[in-house]
C-alpha cells in the first residue's frame, strides 16, 4: 500500500552509558553545562508505555573539541568503547571504533508515529503516539516516519487492532508487533476526502482525550477497566470513521473484520501479479 515504511528505532550497545535518567542528565549539565547540546530525549518501550522521557547523549557530528572539554562524558564514550571491544560479536567490536555514536542510528528526519514492538495483551488498543523528531526512539519501538493524525487515526483503530491480534507474534502471550508480518501485509482503505477528514478529526479527539490524564502511563490509560470514558468515547468514534472508510457495517464482529481484511489482502496480491506479469510481457 501507498503508505511510508517503519522501521525500528536506534540501538545503542553502549552497557548504558550513553543512556541518562532524569537526575543523570541533570547533574550532567549542572557540572558541565556544555554537554546540554548533546542531549536529546530517549525512549525504550518501557519508557514510552510509562509515558516518561529518558535521555541520551547524542554525538552525531558534534565538535570533537567541545566533546573534550566534558570529562564526564568523555568517561562515558571511554566506557563504551571498552564495553564493544568485548563482545564476542565482530560487528560490535568494530563500532569500539566510533563509541561516541549508537551502535545503530535509525534517527527519524520527521515527526513519526510510535508504536511499541510489544504490549500487553490485556489492552484493546496498542498505545502509540505522534512523536518529534527530536526524540531518539530506542530499537523497542518502531517507527512511522511522516507520521499524521490519518496514519495515527487507522494504525490505533479496531480494524488495525483485529489484525495485529490474528497475525502479530507473541511473547509470553503479549503482542509483538512487526514490520515485515503486521504491517507491511495490513491493507490499508482508499478514503474519500470527507473520509480521510473524518479520521483525522477522530485521531486528534484520542490525543485529546488523553491529554486531559497527563499524569497517567499508557500502562493506566489502556488498562481494560480503568480505561477513562473520554478516552473510550474517542476511540469508538474512531474506530466507527475508519470502519466507514473501508465500507464496513458496525456490526460486523472482529472475525468478519478480519475475514474481509483477508480479502482485501488477497485482491492486493492478485493485482501485484498482474503487475508483474504485465512487465514481463511489455519487456518481451
Amino acid at each position: 500500500c501507498d503508505v511510508p515504511s517503519i522501521y525500528r528505532g536506534s540501538q545503542p550497545t553502549d552497557n548504558g552509558n550513553l543512556i541518562l535518567s532524569k537526575e543523570e542528565m541533570e547533574d550532567l549539565i549542572c557540572k558541565e553545562p556544555l554537554s546540554q547540546k548533546f542531549i536529546r530525549p530517549f525512549m525504550m518501550g518501557r519508557d514510552f508505555i510509562n509515558r516518561e522521557y529518558r535521555y541520551c547523549l547524542w554525538l552525531e557530528n558534534a565538535n570533537p573539541s567541545e566533546i573534550k572539554k566534558c570529562p564526564s562524558v568523555m568517561e562515558r564514550i571511554e566506557n563504551v568503547r571498552e564495553f564493544r571491544l568485548k563482545s564476542k560479536k565482530a560487528a560490535t567490536r568494530k563500532k569500539a571504533e566510533v563509541p561516541f555514536l549508537f551502535d545503530e542510528n535509525h534517527a527519524c528526519k520527521t515527526d513519526y508515529i510510535a508504536i511499541p514492538v510489544v504490549s500487553s495483551q490485556n489492552r484493546r488498543y496498542i498505545p502509540m503516539e505522534l512523536l518529534h523528531k527530536d526524540v531518539i526512539a530506542g530499537n523497542k519501538l518502531f517507527m512511522m516516519p511522516e507520521g499524521s493524525l490519518y496514519y495515527f487515526g487507522i494504525l490505533t483503530s479496531n480494524v488495525h487492532m483485529a489484525w495485529t491480534r490474528v497475525v502479530c507474534g507473541r511473547l509470553k502471550g503479549d503482542y509483538r508487533y512487526s514490520s515485515d508480518i503486521v504491517y507491511n501485509n495490513f491493507p490499508w482503505p482508499s478514503p474519500n476526502a470527507e473520509q480521510k477528514d473524518r479520521i483525522e478529526k477522530t485521531a486528534k479527539g484520542i490525543i485529546e482525550a488523553r491529554e486531559l490524564y497527563k499524569d497517567c502511563s499508557y500502562d493506566e490509560l489502556y488498562d481494560p477497566v480503568l480505561m477513562p470514558l473520554e478516552l473510550r468515547k474517542a476511540h469508538i468514534a474512531n474506530d466507527r470513521a475508519v470502519m466507514a472508510a473501508y465500507g464496513f457495517s458496525l456490526k460486523m464482529s472482529e472475525e468478519d473484520c478480519v475475514a474481509e481484511l483477508m480479502k482485501l489482502y488477497q485482491k492486493i496480491l492478485i493485482a501485484e501479479k498482474m503487475k508483474k506479469v504485465n512487465k514481463k510481457s511489455k519487456k518481451k
